[in-house]
C-alpha cells in the first residue's frame, strides 16, 4: 500500500508523507510534513536518504526509555529534534491493563492534551517536519491525525491516512512482536490491536467524538491553548488550493 509520494528511506519504519490529501477546494502539500515509526534501523544510506527529504525538524514522541532503548540513527543531519514524550503512562503499561485503542486514544487527548498542543506548534515552527514514534501508528496517528483534521482536511481522508498504517508494518516484525507480548499477557484481549492495528472506526469515533465535546478538532486544540492564529498558519503551511 505505498504511495508513488512516499519516501524510501531504508531502515525506516512506517515512514510516509502526507501530501495529497483533499481538504475541501485545497489539498496537503506534498513535502511540508512526514510521519514515521522509530529511525533506530537506519544504516549509512538510509540516514542519507534521510537528509535527503530536507527536514529541519523531527519531532519524537517517544518516552525516554524508547528513546535509550531505540536511539534515533540520524547523526550529521543539520536539524532540531523535539522531544515531546505524549503517553503519560509507560507503553507496557496498556498491555498490562488491557485498554482498547479507543480508551488509549481518549486517554492520550485528554491527559497529555498539552504535548499534542506543542507537537503541532513544532510542526507550524519549522518545514520540513518529520513526526515519529516508535511505530508510528498511535501517538504519531493521533497527532497527525489532529493537525490534519485542525488544517481542514476531509475526515474521510484523515481517516484513511491513520488507517494506512495497518498495511505498511512488516509482516515479520508483527509476528514476533505478538510472539514476546503474547508470552508476556496470555490472556490479553486488546493486544493484537495495540501493537499491529490501525482500525478506522477508531480514529473516526475520537475525531466525532472531540468534535462532540469541543465542536471539531480545531477547537478542541484552542480549548488547550493554541491560538487562532497559530492555526491559520497551520493552514497556510499545509495546504495549497487546487
Amino acid at each position: 500500500m505505498s504511495d508513488a509520494h512516499d519516501p524510501v528511506v531504508p531502515g525506516a519504519v512506517n515512514l510516509r508523507d502526507v501530501g495529497g490529501l483533499p481538504a475541501g477546494p485545497a489539498v496537503t502539500r506534498h513535502g511540508v510534513l512526514f510521519r514515521s515509526g522509530n529511525l533506530a534501523q537506519l544504516d549509512e544510506r538510509g540516514t542519507m536518504a534521510l537528509g535527503g527529504l530536507g527536514l529541519r525538524r523531527i519531532i519524537d514522541l517517544r518516552a525516554d526509555d524508547e528513546v535509550d532503548h531505540a536511539p534515533s540513527r540520524i547523526d550529521g543531519l543539520d536539524l532540531v529534534t523535539q522531544r515531546v514524550p505524549l503517553f503519560l503512562g509507560s507503553v507496557q503499561s496498556f498491555f498490562v491493563d488491557d485498554i482498547g485503542l479507543d480508551e488509549m486514544y481518549l486517554r492520550l487527548v485528554e491527559d497529555s492534551s498539552a504535548g499534542v498542543v506543542e507537537v503541532v506548534r513544532g510542526i507550524v515552527a519549522d518545514q520540513p517536519v518529520l513526526v515519529h514514534c516508535t511505530v508510528g501508528k498511535d501517538r504519531t496517528g493521533v497527532t497527525v491525525a489532529l493537525t490534519l483534521a485542525a488544517a481542514g482536511v476531509d475526515l474521510d481522508a484523515v481517516v484513511a491516512d491513520y488507517a494506512r498504517t495497518e498495511g505498511l508494518l512488516p509482516e515479520r516484525r508483527n509476528r514476533r512482536v505478538l510472539e514476546i507480548l503474547r508470552s508476556m499477557h496470555p490472556d490479553a484481549v486488546h493486544l493484537e490491536d495495540l501493537a499491529t492495528r490501525s482500525p478506522a472506526p477508531v480514529m473516526r469515533g475520537l475525531l466525532e467524538g472531540l468534535a462532540e465535546r469541543y465542536g471539531s478538532p480545531s477547537d478542541y486544540l484552542r480549548a488547550h491553548g493554541l491560538a487562532d492564529d497559530e492555526i491559520a498558519e497551520l493552514r497556510r503551511i499545509l495546504l495549497r488550493p487546487l
